[in-house]
C-alpha cells in the first residue's frame, strides 16, 4: 500500500494528503518524519531532507507536485485535473503562481510570523514588493467560480487550501495587513472547502498536530 511520509503541520504534506483523500487512494501514513532529523534514511528517501515523500512499492518519490502528478497517472480513477489539455495547463499555471510567486515568497516571513524569530527590515521590504506582484498575477488567474480554477474541483484547490491561510497570517503578522485583502473571495472560498470531508479531516489533524508540537516544546 502507498505510504505518505511527513508531518501534518506541513502545508506541502497536507496538499498531497488532500489529493490522496479526494482521489480515494488507499494509503497509510507515517506522520512522525520530522525534517530536523535529516538522518541517512530520510535523505535516501528525500534527498533535500524535506517532506513529504511517498513510498509506493519500489518507488520513492519526493516533492509535492511530482507526487501529485504521479498520483494522477498511477491512480486515474478520480482525476484532479480537467480532461481538456488547455484547462489542465491553466490549473498548473495557477498552482505555479500560488506556490512560486506567493507561498515561497511569504515563507521568508514565517520565522517571525510563526516561530518567534526576527526578519530584517530589508527582507520585509523585498518580500512586500515581491508578494504584491505575486498577488496581482494570482488575482488575474484565480476564478473562485466556485473553485479556484473555475467550475471544477482540481488539485489547485488542494494547494490553495493549505497555502492561502499561511500567506494571510504571515503578512498580517509582519505588516499589520493581509496581503490577500484585495481578494475578498478568499475567506468564503476557504470556508466552502473546509466543509468537504477531506478538508475538514486534514484541517482538524493539522490543528491537533500543531497543538501537540507546541505542548512538546514547552516540556
Amino acid at each position: 500500500m502507498l505510504k505518505l511520509c511527513g508531518f501534518r503541520i506541513s502545508n506541502y504534506h497536507n496538499k498531497v494528503r488532500l489529493a490522496l483523500l479526494e482521489k480515494g487512494v488507499p494509503h497509510e501514513e507515517d506522520d512522525k518524519c520530522f525534517t530536523p532529523l535529516k538522518d541517512a534514511a530520510m535523505l535516501e528517501a528525500s534527498p533535500m531532507g524535506k517532506v513529504p515523500w511517498i513510498e509506493d512499492g519500489a518507488l520513492r518519490l519526493s516533492e509535492s507536485q511530482a507526487i501529485c502528478e504521479y498520483l494522477e497517472d498511477a491512480y486515474p480513477q478520480k482525476p484532479l485535473y480537467p480532461k481538456d489539455a488547455a484547462a489542465r495547463a491553466k490549473v498548473r499555471e495557477l498552482m505555479i503562481y500560488l506556490e512560486l510567486h506567493l507561498e515561497l515568497v511569504a515563507r521568508r516571513l514565517y520565522g517571525q510570523a510563526f516561530f518567534g524569530g526576527t526578519v530584517s527590515d530589508e527582507t520585509k521590504m523585498e518580500v512586500e514588493r515581491a508578494i504584491a506582484k505575486g498577488v496581482r498575477g494570482f488575482k488575474a488567474l484565480a476564478k473562485f467560480d466556485p473553485f479556484i480554477a473555475g467550475k471544477e474541483f482540481t488539485l489547485a484547490d488542494c494547494a490553495a487550501a493549505v497555502h492561502l491561510p499561511l500567506i494571510s497570517m504571515a503578512t498580517k503578522g509582519c505588516y499589520g495587513r493581509d496581503a490577500l485583502e484585495d481578494l475578498p473571495q478568499v475567506k468564503p472560498y476557504l470556508k466552502m472547502l473546509a466543509e468537504r470531508p477531506a478538508f475538514k479531516r486534514v484541517g482538524d489533524d493539522r490543528k491537533a498536530a500543531t497543538e501537540a508540537r507546541i505542548a512538546a516544546s514547552r516540556k
